[in-house]
């Protein structure tokens, strides 16, 4: 979440369990030392430089050291706009934080946001996460509740919530799709403070009638009441077919902790404390037992990280991308931590997973220390062989571009080199996605921003609470273009950013895209591209159990150039984006060839294949 370093604090202070002095930077050291000396007054001064200079935890001495390449001078980019067509497009959804000016610090973290088929007319709907008022508060009249909407495939939406069954009120935080049980329709499983939901989708087929039913209980996923589940995602693990579930947990919080540390900033009060002041947490892994319920297999899957110093869990996990990273036909997980290293764990075939993000080269940034992880994507945006991943970190750290060097086993930060590390240093970014918005057949990269503290410009100039969301043009071999903001249209708006996913709602071809905001509305986004090129859109139908074809890989050749997507939905910070996968074909007319690696390993080649349009692909 946060750059900010806050102290520990000795004494009558809550202490986390976790801490260890390596995990803070010398500024850090001399705080905490102030402390010692001046206190409580202390700590109000120190807190306004740490919310925009944070300690981390730095990587061992042996780390491989690289030299900074230069920043890239590309091309322009090309004049594509965004139009805000949320009250048009019939969306009125308002997220609310239950804030009542405690500043808790999951007040200032939320919601996801989830593009899926809800109704199977093939169309995209959309789910949005809410929290609620605190239980220790109460609420002066109903609580703010999730909201669904039914898109009519033109884009326009009626809000469903009710009738669907989602009108429930719980502190929610983000928001995983998938067919859980195989029946065809997909289901809803949302993280909280607190315990987690699931929803299975009992929808008539073909009825035109959306209804979820909540069987956490029987599925076995509510999780503790005492964590806070923030991302998660639907993929088969262990390779028996049906799809299982990753759940990310944040920092060990309760409000008496949070009232204890009581984070303050000199001359504005209260304010939300770092996740350094808190101790780690485990991630769940919940094994599909195919028979509507689910088994946790976290301790014996190899997902617990522990810190070596004190045995205290590790992770502060915000986000997950799961792809097969080394090819070997298993899903591996790539984990974005908040202030420690991330993990990355590598799929060892048996339902079990071994964390290797240093060996990696994931778990820390090109200087060698763990970053303010949040958002997370993943592809080969060159068209090459090399993996990428993007992460989006805290205000004064550069977004993460972590790219494989010829080696799908060794990965190095080139964010300064792919022209992203400057343009993105100043910015908090959230939800980060790519996405090929011109559809010129190179994938282009969109980072949701906006900081946590709403008065952070009283104590540092450069930052403001409210910030425009970050459009990246990829222009090829000259690396990554950031997009002027009068050039995107409303995309530009100042919005406390935090989810953020993509579709074609309106069945144009080109992908549109929604944003959140903390205690705000959402912002519809309308692609106006209208450059000429060419597209082709591709959705898979598996065989039962995955019959969403989650974890399979599309392969589009067309004009010299080969595109490879994965079938993946679980993209960005606690949202998900649709599940068919868009090609931009930019000039060229026709496809030279589509193949498909379905997620059992088998193949198929598509014929017949035309431009422009939408190909349902079955499994053969």
């Amino acid at each position: 979440m946060s750059e900010r370093g806050q102290e520990r604090l000795d004494g009558d202070e809550y202490v986390p369990d976790d801490y260890v002095p390596e995990d803070d930077t010398i500024i850090g050291v001399w705080v905490r030392r102030s402390l010692i000396a001046v206190a409580f007054l202390a700590v109000a001064g120190g807190a306004v430089y740490l919310l925009s200079t944070r300690a981390k935890e730095e990587a061992p001495e042996q780390a491989i050291e690289t030299a900074a390449p230069e920043e890239v001078t590309a091309a322009a980019a090309p004049d594509v706009r965004f139009a805000d067509v949320t009250a048009a497009a019939g969306i009125d959804f308002v997220h609310h934080n239950g804030g009542y000016g405690d500043k808790l610090l999951p007040e200032t973290m939320g919601g996801g946001v989830a593009f899926f088929d809800a109704d199977g007319d093939g169309d995209e709907d959309l789910v949005f996460v809410n929290s609620s008022s605190w239980p220790h508060r109460g609420s002066a009249g109903a609580d703010p509740t999730m909201a669904f909407y039914l898109n009519d495939g033109g884009g326009t939406f009626t809000d469903a919530t009710r009738e669907a069954g989602l009108d429930v009120s719980f502190y929610g935080m983000g928001v995983a799709a998938a067919d859980v049980d195989a029946d065809g329709d997909t289901d809803l499983f949302f993280t909280a403070v607190g315990e987690n939901r699931l929803f299975r989708n009992d929808s008539d087929a073909g009825g035109g009638k959306v209804r979820f039913t909540d069987v956490t209980a029987s599925a076995g996923v509510a999780g503790a009441d005492g964590e806070w589940s923030t991302s998660a995602g639907f993929f088969d693990a262990d390779n028996d077919g049906d799809l299982d579930l990753f759940v990310c947990n944040y920092v060990r919080w309760s409000k008496e902790i949070d009232f204890e540390l009581d984070f303050r900033l000199t001359g504005v009060g209260r304010s939300f404390g770092p996740p350094q002041s808190y101790q780690g947490t485990y991630p769940y892994l919940y094994r599909n037992e195919g028979n509507g319920r689910f088994a946790d297999v976290s301790a014996e899957s190899g997902i617990r990280v522990e810190n070596p110093a004190t045995g205290a869990p590790m992770a502060k996990s915000l986000a997950l991308a799961p792809v097969d990273v080394d090819g070997d036909g298993r899903i591996d997980v790539l984990v974005a931590n908040d202030t420690v290293r991330n993990f990355f764990f590598r799929n060892l075939g048996d339902g079990s997973f071994e964390e290797v993000g240093e060996e990696f080269g994931f778990a820390y940034d090109r200087n060698g220390n763990a970053t303010g992880a949040m958002g997370i994507d993943s592809a080969y945006y060159r068209n090459d062989h090399n993996l990428g991943f993007m992460i989006g970190n805290f205000a004064n750290e550069m977004s993460s571009v972590y790219v494989a060097q010829d080696d799908p086993a060794f990965f190095v930060d080139e964010a300064i080199g792919e022209g992203i590390g400057a343009p993105s240093r100043l910015m908090l970014t959230f939800g980060l996605f790519l996405f090929d918005y011109d559809l010129d057949g190179r994938l282009d990269m969109l980072q949701a921003n906006g900081h946590i503290e709403d008065e952070i410009q009283k104590v540092d100039s450069s930052q403001s609470y409210r910030q425009a969301a970050q459009l990246f043009w990829n222009g090829g071999d000259e690396g990554f273009v950031p997009v002027e903001p009068a050039v995107t249209g409303d995309l530009a708006s100042e919005i406390v950013g935090r989810g953020a996913a993509y579709a074609d709602v309106d069945t144009d071809g080109d992908l549109d895209v929604v944003l959140t905001q903390i205690n705000g509305p959402a912002m519809m986004l309308r692609n106006e591209q209208d450059l000429g090129h060419h597209w082709l859109r591709v959705r898979l139908v598996g065989r039962a159990p995955n019959t969403d074809a989650v974890g399979a890989w599309i392969e589009l050749t067309a004009g010299g150039v080969t595109q490879r997507r994965q079938v993946m939905p679980t993209r960005s910070y606690l949202s998900q984006v649709e599940r068919t996968v868009t090609f931009g074909l930019g000039d060229a007319a026709s496809v030279d060839s589509l193949r498909v690696v379905w997620p059992d390993g088998s193949e198929q080649t598509v014929d017949g294949v035309e431009v422009d349009r939408l190909r349902v692909v079955d499994q053969s």
